[in-house]
Formats: structure tokens, C-alpha cells, sequence
């Protein structure tokens, strides 16, 4: 049933998110989003009755959202890497940070310091070389990467927290 939805929606989909991308905003994208969503709403609501309606109604709220994002977004000053203008004190920060979060990283449970190491390697490796390198389905790495972030966010939310209330 779900692939039979799918495969009849999928023209559908491409035909308006073409329609509906923007400048900005790539249909590539739009039709991520929207898949997303819909699997999102089979696993809690099951399908919608009307499959047509709703997607389309969907392609035009994701773009929306996607358009007030474009407008919000502002581009950096200089290159938020560029450090030939920071001064001392700022460098001797950033590499504090650098520090504590590689230190954050390496107190992760499991194969997550691992992963994380890879994927913040200077190589710049692919999904598959990690995937490869570390004896994992390249499949597994997203939903993996995404826990371990998610743990690495609970583990440093006290510490900003704290560094914040001091300040």
C-alpha cells in the first residue's frame, strides 16, 4: 500500500515542486522535504485520505517555509574560518572550544567518538570512506551520526548552560 502511494505520487510531486521552487530553493529539496513529511504522517496518522490534496498542499507550505528562511538568512561578514583579523584572546578561545569539544566528543558512549573523529577529520572523508573505515552500512551512518549528535548536545548543554549563567 505505502509503495503503491508513493510510486503514484511521485510524478505528482516532482511537477510541483518544479512549480513551487523558487530562487533559493531547489525542487530537489522541496521534494525531500516532502517525503520526509509524508513518511512522518504515515508512521503516526497513516495516509491521508486525499494523497493529492494534501501533497500539494504540502509542496506549497514547504516552500513557504523555505522562502522565509532564505529571507532570513544573512551571509557572514568575512568567513566565519577566517582567522587573520581575530585578535589573541579571540584565537585562545577558539581553540578552548575546539579543545572542549574534542574532549565532549571523546567521553561518547560507543562507536560515537569514532564516527564524530571521522567526520571532522581534515581529509574531508565521504560517507563511504567512514563507513569503510569504521566496518558499518553507509546506510546506518545518518541515523548514527544523528544520535550521537544528539548525545553530544545533551552532554554540553549543562556546560553552556553554566558558562552562560556565570557571565
Amino acid at each position: 500500500m505505502t509503495h503503491d502511494l508513493l510510486t503514484t505520487l511521485r510524478p505528482l510531486l516532482t511537477a510541483e515542486a518544479l512549480a513551487e521552487a523558487h530562487a533559493g530553493t531547489e525542487p530537489g529539496d522541496l521534494e525531500q522535504a516532502v517525503w520526509l513529511r509524508l513518511l512522518e504522517r504515515l508512521d503516526s496518522d497513516g495516509p491521508p485520505h486525499d494523497p493529492e490534496r494534501w501533497l500539494r498542499r504540502a509542496v506549497r507550505s514547504e516552500a513557504r517555509r523555505c522562502r522565509r528562511t532564505t529571507r532570513r538568512e544573512r551571509p557572514y561578514e568575512t568567513e566565519p574560518a577566517d582567522e587573520r583579523d581575530r585578535t589573541p584572546e579571540q584565537l585562545a578561545l577558539a581553540s578552548a572550544h575546539r579543545r572542549a569539544l574534542r574532549d565532549a566528543v571523546r567521553r561518547l558512549p560507543g562507536r560515537c567518538p569514532s564516527l564524530l573523529e571521522a567526520l571532522m577529520a581534515p581529509e574531508d572523508l565521504t560517507y563511504r570512506e567512514i563507513a569503510g573505515e569504521l566496518g558499518i552500512s553507509q546506510g546506518s551512518l545518518g541515523p548514527e551520526r544523528s544520535r550521537c549528535l544528539g548525545c553530544l548536545r545533551r552532554m554540553l548543554t549543562p556546560e553552556v548552560a553554566a558558562r552562560r549563567a556565570r557571565g
